[in-house]
């Protein structure tokens, strides 16, 4: 049985990878637009990394204070970072064609999810914090709702978002 991840190496640390994500990484040598391949450690086809963007991480405000002297400094860190693509090889792109052929089950499914799967998340959505998020959900469809959800689970995966998305799913 295939697996549908890999575990691969970059930069000395390991990453849980699937195919289509996109990982935010320390800074890699390779230019951007460029692939390679990382080293495989667990899963098996052939692991893709195409560089997108070399970026930089958000800034740290470090302060040194000492009480009583008139002793402050301050000091700023932004950690250099690329954003990575993944593509898995032949183990994932077989399976694809396997389910394309037997369209008579794909016309018999219900077409619920069809229509989850085309939603988009409200608009403006992935500049919304958890409290607005929290907020605005009530008001959303939920086709709105499981839309932001899966956003949520494949790109930011910020845990008060999904429980908040979570609860309003149940409510409706």
């Amino acid at each position: 049985m295939a697996t549908d991840y890999a575990i691969i190496r970059l930069g000395n640390k390991q990453h849980r990878v699937r195919d289509g994500e996109t990982l935010v990484v320390d800074r890699l040598s390779t230019e951007a637009g460029k692939s390679f391949e990382p080293d495989v450690l667990l899963g098996e086809g052939k692991v893709t990394a195409t560089v997108i963007a070399h970026e930089r991480g958000p800034k740290i405000r470090i302060g040194k204070y000492r009480r009583r002297t008139g002793y402050k400094r301050h000091n700023g860190f932004r950690a250099a970072t690329s954003r990575v693509q993944i593509s898995l090889g032949a183990a994932k792109r077989a399976a694809p064609a396997k389910k394309e052929a037997p369209s008579k089950a794909e016309a018999s499914a219900p077409a619920a999810p069809a229509v989850a799967a085309t939603a988009t998340p409200p608009k403006g959505y992935e500049e919304l914090t958890i409290t607005q998020i929290k907020e605005a959900a009530q008001g959303w469809k939920p086709a709105e709702i499981e839309a932001a959800l899966a956003f949520e689970q494949a790109h930011a995966a910020r845990k008060g978002a999904v429980t908040a998305l979570e609860a309003a799913l149940k409510e409706d």
